[in-house]
């Protein structure tokens, strides 16, 4: 006999699947736009950015999602993925109410908004370019290819999963 799951467990599951829909579109719109993208990618800061890509120019841009208002208002640390990307766009779900991202705290003149679902996304702000130091864009560069990489042979060869990191 099987016992329902708690109800965070699957108001954290319906969450997922929520912000992997989200993840979806997005990289459907970035893929149309010849920007590609790698889902969960480690920062040197200890965080780790839910989209991260490259465009055709070889800027970095990192997309932050969001599916609910609390996770959206709580999150304070959104602003130490700046220094690893020459774009920063949020990347919301399309019930979510987009007010407060007008707000100076979300820096609405330099963060972009995206609203998507698991089938496309559309632009709604574009995100300014700040461009970072070429040698800390040369090390994130570099930091991505890998990353992508070592996911890219793990899936051929699940083996590798215990090398590298």
């Amino acid at each position: 006999m099987t016992t329902a799951a708690p109800i965070s467990d699957s108001a954290d599951q319906a969450e997922l699947k929520a912000a992997q829909a989200v993840a979806r579109g997005i990289c459907r719109l970035f893929a149309r736009n010849d920007i590609w993208c790698i889902a969960e990618m480690p920062l040197r800061n200890a965080r780790r950015a839910d989209l991260m890509g490259i465009d055709a120019k070889g800027h970095l841009v990192i997309v932050e999602i969001k599916v609910s208002r609390a996770d959206l208002l709580g999150d304070a640390k959104w602003p130490e993925y700046l220094d690893y990307c020459d774009r920063f766009y949020w990347g919301l779900a399309p019930q979510l109410d987009r007010a407060c991202m007008e707000l100076d705290a979300f820096l609405p003149e330099r963060c972009g908004l995206i609203v998507a679902d698991a089938y496309d996304a559309e632009i709604l702000r574009p995100a300014l370019t700040v461009p970072l130091a070429a040698a800390r864009r040369k090390v994130e560069t570099e930091r991505l290819a890998r990353a992508a990489l070592r996911r890219s042979l793990v899936l051929g060869d699940p083996m590798l999963d215990a090398w590298g990191g």
